[in-house]
């Protein structure tokens, strides 16, 4: 899904001004703001807080000077109650989020808050989810893999990086989901300690299908070595991946972006809101953070706004079915 642009905002961004003098004149929201990441340095959140946090100081004239403050603990939960309760309409700070925001909000991992606490702002970026298998496998095609699941769930075994549960598993579960296929917990998932080892698995014959992300799994589909069954989007890769086709081609409604984004508190205005929603949409679309992208491996998300809101409350809606299902939550 993206947010479609005037030509003139276009060519707005395009000169990397976005924020004009009179945006910052007119702005709710000046001086000095918060970036919460929820977790330590170095992580994606912490990327995140930082990678948007000098894009606003360098196009603001220093109107706008934001502070990473890392603040780690719950996976996520700490920095989320604390924006809630100790930063309560205060417009001056926002939050960075992932997918594993929404999955953890879907599992009640954060416990008594839900994704209706917060205001979601937008979607800046995202590393897809892929489906690939060894460039010998007998899985011809992603419509083959399915027809397999549906035969015998437990016929195919998956690798991903994350725990039981977590966000590479939850990917499979969710295409199963789309596809109709029923007993999703006898379906196979095998967890790695990082995306590199499930591909080693899966290139040496040792695991049938890859779940990951086209950012790890790029070079050994360019090699030849992966064979991508799809991109678990709406949208093709960039290239030299943009022949690799989606899941919503191949007839299966399923988003598994790992995004990147942010939120704020729900009680600020809807001026204060709508500033925040204006000036990251810009932001996602300058030369400047296109560079950032390309260098990390992120590929074009922008969803922003009640858009944005609506795509959370749903996939958090959907990862709570899945998650039941499988018995992960009652």
């Amino acid at each position: 899904m993206r947010v479609k642009t005037s030509l003139a905002l276009v060519a707005t961004c395009a000169s990397l001004g976005f924020l004009s003098e009179r945006v910052v004149a007119q702005a709710p929201v000046s001086g000095k703001v918060d970036c919460i990441a929820p977790a330590g340095p170095g992580g994606g959140w912490d990327f995140t807080c930082r990678s948007i946090g000098r894009l606003l100081d360098r196009y603001s004239d220093n109107e706008i000077v934001v502070q990473t403050i890392n603040m780690p603990g719950a996976g996520g939960g700490v920095g989320y109650a604390h924006l809630i309760t100790k930063r309560a309409a205060d417009p001056k700070v926002i939050a960075a989020a992932s997918t594993a925001t929404t999955a953890r909000l879907a599992q009640n991992q954060f416990p008594g808050m839900t994704a209706d606490m917060v205001r979601w702002v937008g979607a800046i970026g995202a590393d897809p989810g892929v489906i690939a298998v060894a460039k010998d496998s007998g899985i011809g095609s992603l419509d083959d893999l399915i027809a397999r699941l549906k035969s015998d769930p437990a016929s195919v075994t998956f690798a991903g990086a994350s725990a039981i549960g977590g966000w590479d598993h939850l990917k499979i579960l969710m295409v199963a989901h789309a596809a109709g296929i029923q007993n999703l917990n006898q379906i196979k998932y095998l967890s790695y300690n990082n995306g590199g080892a499930a591909v080693t698995q899966v290139v040496g014959g040792h695991i049938d299908v890859l779940v990951g992300v086209a950012s790890s799994s790029k070079g050994f589909i360019e090699s030849g070595d992966l064979r991508a069954l799809a991109v678990l989007g709406n949208e093709r890769l960039t290239p030299p991946l943009d022949q690799i086709p989606t899941s919503l081609e191949q007839g299966l409604e399923v988003e598994a972006s790992n995004w990147r984004g942010f939120y704020m508190s729900k009680d600020v205005s809807d001026a204060e809101y709508g500033w925040w929603v204006d000036t990251l949409e810009k932001a996602s679309h300058t030369e400047a953070w296109q560079q950032v992208m390309r260098q990390s491996g992120l590929e074009p998300f922008s969803v922003f706004g009640t858009d944005f809101d609506r795509f959370v409350k749903r996939q958090v809606d959907t990862l709570n079915t899945i998650s039941r299902d499988i018995g992960l939550i009652k």
